[in-house]
């Protein structure tokens, strides 16, 4: 790596901890940075300690607020009897550009791996719990991530909530739209045929 001054060298330090971003990323950014008016740099550094400052869990959901209840949750128009389980905050974006989804969330923060040492204890699954027995939900949608770590969290969910009464679904998988079957893989196609549907 080619000597930079302290300050210069410790601000690509910090920026290559960033997910996604190496060592040419982060001199571009730290670059960037230095070319730009102290102004902007100030705006900057505060949306960062904003973000840590001001932002919380929603005490129902657990996804990202800046109050006690998030926008979802405080949202009276929207269907209290179908909550998406989701595991991370940033799932909920995807979902919502559809314009289709009008229910609320539950976000687990994570997905189990026992590789990784996360078990169902470290996940939010106990305050879903305690939501489903306070509340009047009908239908949970397990919408977590096609990954090993997210069947396995699906399978756990499914057989813990379908004693409640509830009616479990999972989002369907499979060849997305625009691309070729040649391209599909074996455990993709499987799901493309677990999940036909009749026309």
């Amino acid at each position: 790596m080619p000597d930079f001054a302290e300050p210069l060298a410790r601000l690509i330090q910090e920026i290559k901890r960033l997910p996604g971003i190496g060592q040419k990323s982060a001199q571009r950014i730290a670059f960037h940075i230095l070319r730009t008016d102290r102004e902007a740099v100030e705006r900057l550094s505060q949306a960062l300690i904003d973000v840590k400052d001001r932002l919380g869990l929603c005490s129902i959901c657990n996804n990202i607020s800046d109050s006690e209840v998030c926008l979802y949750c405080r949202d009276d128009s929207r269907d209290k009897s179908v909550i998406c389980v989701l595991e991370e905050p940033h799932n909920i974006l995807p979902i919502e550009t559809t314009r289709h989804y009008n229910g609320l969330y539950h976000i687990l923060h994570g997905s189990i791996s026992p590789l990784r040492g996360i078990g169902p204890e470290q996940l939010k699954i106990r305050s879903l719990l305690h939501r489903l027995q306070e509340g009047s939900a009908k239908e949970i949608i397990i919408a977590t991530n096609p990954t090993v770590e997210g069947e396995a969290t699906s399978a756990y969910l499914s057989r813990l909530l379908k004693p409640l009464g509830l009616k479990v679904t999972r989002i369907a998988m499979g060849i997305p739209v625009g691309s070729d079957l040649e391209f599909a893989d074996e455990v993709t196609m499987l799901k493309s045929l677990e999940n036909r549907r009749e026309l």
